[in-house]
């Protein structure tokens, strides 16, 4: 009796432990996204055990949000050594506690960083089909986390990915071969490629993770390559292997409606006008490109997956095309100097632009300043500006019609260095001098002395001195040593002085001023 007492009191013991790993448990909360993901992970020799680890947290904290299944996320990983693998394909997990464990446990390749290969690797697992493919008509994703060293001809690789539908996106713990990054990654490079220190991977987690949902968010129909005339209608295949086909019904938007975009279910547009046009896709399809349209217009268009088989709602959406004004298209930057840049745009349009309006600050709560530019001219000079500074600048076409558009960009004025003010010697006895000088500025960083003899190559010395040095003594020069100070700042020199060393008995006071 005493033995089974003692049992029921560890069993006692013991259950709240266990129920509470077992509420604890990490699952995930985004229902929002379909699609499946595959890292590519840089585990080879170059990548140390500690890198390692911190790049297996990182992905553990990014993926714990994500809800896995057949119908939602799945996840793979290949890791990248001598000998790549497969470490888990896209049907290994349909837990977050599953993937989470297997995170943890998984260990690096080390070898030579065989990306190539790897890359082979994905190829096969990101490919739909049966077994540990890819899901046909869902997004596929590939995320490589580097540390930069010698990736490897990794480029035409990619770019097979890319015309497959893949959407590329990178993570680089180093800050080499940034030219090849910005190659492999899926347009736009800007939302798909970070380079962070890999002690700060954290803070990209939510960017990176809000990059991902927004390629395989599960929206089951929608707008893209939306131009003033045209207008391509995707959505998910629900039909593939059924009888049936798609009715797509699409025009403008009738008076009095919304004109914002969206997606979901609703009802077909009136079909009693003659603006409203309607198409049949067969059951294989996903997308249809809609031509013919007016610019400027929103449109609605509603899809309805017809089939004998099976009962499917009608989703709509609404978009508005793009209007006719082009310019301006490109901004660029030149002439950039301490106190102003040289902005110019691209093309000109003066047959319909009636000005340019060009509105730049100071980042980040500068004064607004504007400037209005002949419809003929491409460019301005904005003067007056602060030095060592980054710019917003908007140039914004003004056009006859009363419709504007306008591009932005970011300029940055150079930083100003000041050149030095005075420089004296003054003789202190047969080789020693005291050097003095003026040239305390904003932003200095300190000077940098240095002297020459005339008659000898190995007579010579430089030296840092900090910034609130305005003297300092030379001993044991050699006859006619030449002395030049010049001041230091943070991005480059100033223009320095320099003087010749006169010795003579009366000790006299000589220099160069500005």
């Amino acid at each position: 009796m005493e033995l089974s007492h003692l049992l029921t009191w560890l069993l006692m013991c013991l259950l709240p432990t266990t129920l509470t790993a077992q509420a604890g448990a990490p699952e995930g909360v985004l229902n929002c996204c379909e699609g499946d993901v595959l890292f590519l992970l840089d585990s080879s020799g170059s990548v140390s055990s500690y890198e390692h680890s911190r790049m297996l947290d990182f992905l553990s904290e990014l993926l714990l949000p994500f809800s896995l299944g057949e119908d939602q996320v799945r996840i793979g990983l290949v890791q990248v050594g001598t000998q790549p693998r497969l470490e888990f394909g896209f049907d290994a997990f349909r837990t977050q506690s599953g993937l989470q464990g297997a995170l943890r446990s998984t260990k690096a390749l080390r070898g030579d960083t065989n990306t190539v290969e790897a890359l082979k690797i994905a190829d096969r697992v990101l490919r739909p089909g049966p077994g540990a493919g890819a899901r046909p008509g869902l997004p596929r994703v590939l995320v490589w986390l580097t540390d930069g060293v010698k990736p490897g001809d990794v480029i035409g690789p990619m770019d097979e990915l890319r015309e497959e539908g893949v959407a590329v996106l990178v993570v680089s713990t180093g800050h080499g071969n940034y030219q090849v990054l910005r190659q492999v990654v899926s347009s736009p490079a800007e939302n798909h490629l970070y380079f962070v220190d890999i002690d700060d991977m954290s803070i990209i987690v939510e960017d990176l993770r809000d990059a991902i949902i927004e390629i395989i968010r599960a929206e089951r129909i929608n707008v893209r390559d939306v131009s003033s005339n045209a207008a391509t209608l995707q959505w998910r295949p629900v039909l593939s292997g059924l009888a049936g086909y798609y009715e797509i019904r699409f025009g403008p938007l009738p008076s009095g409606g919304t004109g914002s975009g969206g997606s979901g279910t609703g009802t077909s547009p009136s079909t009693g006008g003659s603006q409203y046009q309607r198409l049949v896709q067969s059951s294989d399809s996903n997308s249809v490109r809609l031509t013919g349209l007016k610019s400027d217009t929103v449109y609605t268009a509603t899809l309805t997956p017809e089939s004998n088989e099976q009962a499917f709602n009608t989703l709509s959406v609404t978009f508005r095309t793009q209007s006719e004004v082009h310019s301006p298209a490109l901004v660029t930057v030149s002439e950039s100097g301490s106190t102003s840049v040289r902005v110019s745009w691209g093309p000109l349009q003066p047959e319909t632009v009636t000005s340019y309006y060009i509105e730049y600050s100071a980042l980040p709560t500068g004064k607004l300043h504007t400037v209005t530019v002949d419809k003929r001219h491409n460019s301005t000079l904005l003067k007056n500006l602060q030095p060592d500074s980054t710019y917003l600048v908007t140039v914004t076409a003004r056009h006859s019609s009363g419709k504007e558009k306008a591009m932005s960009v970011k300029v940055c004025t150079q930083e100003a260095t000041p050149a030095l003010a005075d420089l004296q010697l003054t003789t202190v006895d047969s080789n020693s001098v005291q050097v003095n000088w003026r040239g305390s500025f904003d932003g200095l960083k300190g000077y940098w002395l240095t002297w020459e003899g005339q008659q000898r190559v190995d007579q010579r010395s430089s030296f840092y001195l900090p910034p609130n040095s305005l003297s300092t003594r030379l001993t044991e020069l050699p006859p006619s040593a030449r002395v030049c100070v010049s001041p230091i700042y943070k991005t480059a020199r100033g223009e320095g002085l320099c003087c010749t060393a006169k010795f003579s008995s009366d000790a006299a006071t000589y220099g160069y001023q500005s």
